[in-house]
């Protein structure tokens, strides 16, 4: 089929690049919404793994289908699905209560056998079946064929090769609902998702989100980090719970934290003349984060897939991202406006 052509009006062009967090993706849902109504934005790429790979496709399927306000439509449309269980079958209802408990999840019997299940009993054990309402609510909201011929969008999609260890980048137009899956595939949940006779885990593990595709395959050299896992944390955790949210935390950021580091030694080197400017790009880094506002819940509410939060987290995103407008805009093209030494340093 012959991809229609979007007619981008924005003034500036970025990329963006979305971090998964399970249902903390709605920050992310916030902040395409105030992107998309501000309007001053084109998006030439988008790299995303996890929540950040959903909201990937439903943006760039919500484009192709609208427009903006297309796009805007089609990630509440997708964030009401993911609050919706009266559409699931009694047994998805069942594994869904279990992993995205409405309230009081935490202190929840659902919540700890759970917890029990994952830790001690292996997904091929407890559902064997492979039972993931996530999937059957992906396949009915995408249309894969049309995300696939949304030509001006470029989708990066990052999955673990669970054989290798390595970092998988999934293209826009092979991106399947598996692919999907696969970056969003929570191995102490769900089997292993295999492509091609490759398994794949959650690519927060290897890249969250990996961000150099963007620097060898688009032309902006603005790159837009959605960042919603936390990088501090003031307090020491000390249950067995806090520890375990923590080294999650820590582990979803860790690669992203060594590609910031790569970058800025390029952009040293850059800016000391040190490399030929036609050979190379200087890239400029900016980032809407979520990590501080988004503090105020806890790791475990990543579970949390009721409206009231999904609806409350990406107020917080809408908020955070026309601040960021409203003080960055102008530097957009011209220079960074993250500072990278502090955010690994």
């Amino acid at each position: 089929m012959d991809a229609p052509v979007i007619d981008w009006t924005g003034k500036k062009k970025v990329n963006l690049a979305l971090q998964g967090g399970g249902a903390h993706g709605a920050f992310t849902w916030g902040v395409l919404d105030a992107i998309l109504e501000d309007g001053r934005l084109d998006v030439e790429g988008i790299t995303g793994t996890s929540a950040g790979a959903m909201n990937a496709v439903v943006f760039a399927q919500g484009y192709l289908d609208g427009g903006r306000n297309g796009a805007r439509a089609a990630l509440e449309t997708f964030w009401s699905r993911v609050s919706d269980k009266d559409s699931m079958g009694p047994i998805q209802r069942k594994l869904f209560d279990a992993y995205f408990r409405p309230f009081g999840f935490e202190s929840s019997p659902a919540f700890w056998a759970l917890d029990f299940m994952t830790h001690y009993t292996s997904p091929y054990d407890f559902n064997p079946l492979d039972i993931n309402p996530l999937r059957d609510l992906l396949t009915s909201a995408i249309d894969f064929s049309k995300v696939q011929a949304c030509q001006e969008i470029k989708l990066f999609i990052g999955a673990t090769n669970v054989q290798t260890g390595k970092v998988a980048i999934f293209k826009r137009e092979e991106l399947t609902a598996d692919h999907i899956m696969a970056s969003a595939c929570l191995p102490t949940i769900y089997k292993a998702v295999e492509i091609n006779g490759v398994p794949y885990w959650d690519g927060g593990y290897s890249g969250n989100p990996p961000l150099f595709p963007l620097f060898y395959e688009t032309a902006s050299p603005d790159v837009l980090i959605v960042q919603i896992n936390p990088i501090e944390r003031d307090e020491t955790p000390r249950t067995a719970l806090d520890i375990q949210n923590r080294l999650n935390e820590i582990t979803f950021n860790g690669t992203l934290l060594r590609e910031l580091r790569a970058i800025e030694f390029v952009q040293r080197l850059s800016d000391q003349g040190k490399l030929p400017p036609d050979e190379y790009v200087r890239p400029f880094m900016h980032r809407i984060d979520g990590a501080n506002p988004l503090k105020l819940f806890s790791a475990a509410s990543k579970l949390d897939a009721s409206w009231s939060s999904l609806t409350a987290i990406r107020d917080i995103g809408r908020t955070a991202a026309k601040a960021w407008l409203a003080a960055n805009y102008e530097n957009i093209g011209m220079c960074d406006t993250m500072d990278l030494p502090a955010a690994f340093g």
